[in-house]
């Protein structure tokens, strides 16, 4: 019984962690190099998602909150304007609630070369 219990436990426990959504793609791409700083960055999700705060790191020195605008609403596709801080790398790090209201984060780099 004591072993039953523990898998039951255990499905359960991975069943609500897969029910998070995750980040199916961003703009640009996670790791990718570019030549020029993009206008925008943009994250498509796997489900409804509500973002509460996007930060953007340069070179690990500056970082800024990004203006989410009127995007506060759930949904499943974000475009964030960006402001340019030169070549460098740039991490964009997000949170967010899922609608199962778990909360939720992430990140992804690029390099503008």
């Amino acid at each position: 019984m004591k072993k039953l219990t523990t898998i039951a436990l255990t499905s359960l426990l991975a069943t609500n962690a897969f029910a998070h959504s995750s980040v199916d793609t961003t703009t640009p791409e996670n790791g990718a190099t570019i030549a020029e700083v993009p206008s925008e960055i943009s994250f498509d999700f796997a489900d409804d998602i509500r973002l509460t705060k996007v930060n953007m790191t340069h070179q690990d020195v500056h970082t800024v909150t990004l203006d989410l605008g009127d995007q506060t609403s759930f949904g499943r596709a974000f475009a964030i304007p960006l402001q340019s801080m030169g070549e460098g790398i740039y991490r964009i790090e997000w949170r967010g609630l899922g609608a199962d209201g778990h909360a939720m984060q992430g990140e992804f780099t690029f390099t503008v070369d």
